[in-house]
Formats: structure tokens, sequence, C-alpha cells
């Protein structure tokens, strides 16, 4: 190999959320939780406005009171953490809602299952990583996401940006930093990879059912 060669791609590490999972519609997420509430009092026009516009937004929020990501370490900081961040914004029958119809709202783009199956196929091997305080595994199985290693914060007790969680996933891919790509939706959080080496992708959020990941696939070619 020259000085000028590119090492091919042998690996690649997905975010989970926002890169292969939108997070939902609000309007359904909180229809489904007044459902499960069965408040006997509706909300207003106004009210429900401003909590679709807080429900869209949720994870920006909680940055304001979880600033180091910390509910991203355990299942009960997660779960504190969200209702800090609503509470006093919904009633509690409704906040309680919210919290448990949450991960039904996850739903992978069309294109995600397809892409990381034919990544295997090309015998590139595939790591799902994420900031996150549960286990994701029943998400990924409901939605057909299969890859060779899952990487969480809170069972590797580290945070994006923190290098040590891109470590894990190299370790656990049995592959360098050079030949490995990072695929997310966050500069801050994701790009971080790319302080390793690793060649790095940012998709920002879209909204639908696609996200562009084919890209991943040309770049594989």
């Amino acid at each position: 190999m020259s000085t000028y060669d590119v090492p091919p791609i042998r690996a690649v590490i997905f975010d989970f959320h926002a890169t292969l999972v939108d997070q939902g519609d609000p309007d359904t997420w909180l229809d489904q939780a007044l459902a499960r509430a069965d408040m006997a009092t509706p909300l207003d026009v106004s009210e429900r406005a401003a909590l679709l516009r807080r429900l869209d937004d949720i994870w920006i929020h909680a940055r304001e009171v979880d600033p180091r990501s910390e509910r991203d370490l355990s299942a009960d900081l997660h779960h504190d953490v969200f209702h800090d961040v609503m509470r006093g914004h919904v009633p509690d029958d409704l906040r309680r809602a919210l919290y448990e119809v949450m991960f039904d709202q996850w739903v992978a783009y069309e294109e995600a299952p397809r892409v990381i199956d034919e990544l295997r196929r090309r015998g590139i091997r595939t790591a799902i990583l994420s900031n996150i305080g549960i286990d994701l595994r029943p998400i990924m199985e409901r939605e057909g996401l299969v890859p060779d290693a899952i990487v969480l914060s809170c069972e590797v007790g580290v945070v994006k940006p923190d290098p040590g969680i891109f470590e894990a996933a190299l370790a656990m891919l049995a592959a360098r930093p050079e030949e490995t790509v990072m695929v997310g939706d966050n500069w801050a959080d994701d790009a971080a990879a790319s302080a390793l080496g690793i060649r790095t992708l940012i998709l920002p959020r879209t909204r639908g059912r696609n996200h562009g990941l084919e890209i991943v696939l040309q770049l594989t070619d």
C-alpha cells in the first residue's frame, strides 16, 4: 500500500436514535399516552401544541437538566431525567403514560435493516452504538436491526463523545480505526470518533420514513 492509498472499509458503526431509528410522530405518541392515561379532562388546543413541541425536542430539553448525559448510564437515571424534563408541563398520569409508550414510537427508517443486512452480505461487520440508559435489544429485534455488535453506554459505563465508547466498539468488531466508518446524526457526539482516526459520516435528523442510509453502501463499494 502506498502512502496515498485509502484502507478499505471493513466495519461500520451506527448510532441508533435519529440515525437508524426515528423517534416517531409526537402526535401519535401523545394520543397513545392520552389513551393509556384515560384523562378525564382533555388538553385544549394551545396546551396540546405546546406539549407536542416539547415532545419533539425532548432530548434537547434533557440536556438542560442533564448536561453530562448521566441519564445514559442507567435505566433509573433515564427514567428520572425524562420525568424531570416533563414535570410541571403535563399531569402526573399523562407524564407516566408518555414514558411507558415512548419506546413504541421508535421505528427504524425503512432502509436501515436492508443496509445492515447488505453490509453483512459484503463481509463488512457492523455495530450499533448508542448513548442510552436502557437495553435497546428488544427494540432492535422488533425493528429487524441485526448488527454484529451492540455497544450501549449503560453497559460500557461511558458516553459519547468520550473516546472510550468508540474504542469499545472497535474492540468488539476486531477492527482498526482507519478501516472503520462511524455513521451518526450529531456532530458533537458522533463526530468525536474522528479523533481516533475513524472516518465519520454525519446525517442530521430527517423527518419521514427514509434517512439516506444507502450512502453507506456507496462508501463500501
